[in-house]
Formats: C-alpha cells, sequence, structure tokens
C-alpha cells in the first residue's frame, strides 16, 4: 500500500484547545513532518479549520483519532497524495 504524503483535513472544533494544541498534537505523530493549521471561520461555538498535513508516512487513522480526541471533527477530506513523492495538482482547460 503506498505512503500517505498530504493530507489536507476540514474540519470543526471547539474553541478550546486552540489552534496550536491542535497543531503540536497532529505533528507528533510519527510520519508527520510538518503541518499547517488555517483557521477559516470562527463563530460563537466552533471553529472551522484546514489542516495540511505533510510526511513520508502520515497515519491517517491515527490523526482522525487525535483530532476527534482533542474534540474536534472532520468535515471532509479535501486533497490526499500518496506515492513516492508528491505530485501537485496540474491546471487543466476546464480550470
Amino acid at each position: 500500500m503506498a505512503n500517505v504524503r498530504r493530507l489536507v483535513l476540514d474540519l470543526l472544533k471547539p474553541h478550546e484547545p486552540d489552534v496550536v494544541t491542535f497543531a503540536e498534537s497532529v505533528a507528533d505523530c510519527d510520519g508527520v513532518a510538518g503541518i499547517n493549521v488555517v483557521l477559516m471561520e470562527t463563530d460563537k461555538e466552533v471553529q472551522n479549520v484546514k489542516l495540511t498535513i505533510e510526511g513520508d508516512s502520515i497515519p491517517v487513522d491515527a490523526v482522525h483519532d487525535i483530532v476527534e480526541d482533542l474534540g474536534g471533527t472532520v468535515h471532509s477530506i479535501d486533497e490526499v497524495v500518496c506515492g513516492e513523492f508528491i505530485v501537485e495538482e496540474s491546471k487543466t482547460p476546464q480550470d
């Protein structure tokens, strides 16, 4: 099975714990080399954030468990890159 090298998640999280805690917790997973967390929207009770995770072998199930343990919910998986190297999205005439 090919290793997951990039995973982009759209998730809902409570205000606490903060995005720094989310980033640090996911970054501590084996196979994760780096993470970017962007606050997309905030309202009275929850925040919508985008997590971009890169590494040699991202443990998708472990990341999902960490998000849930911190009170978050994965809203969608917006990008997955697998294989020997990261392939960037290509523009097509329809774009």
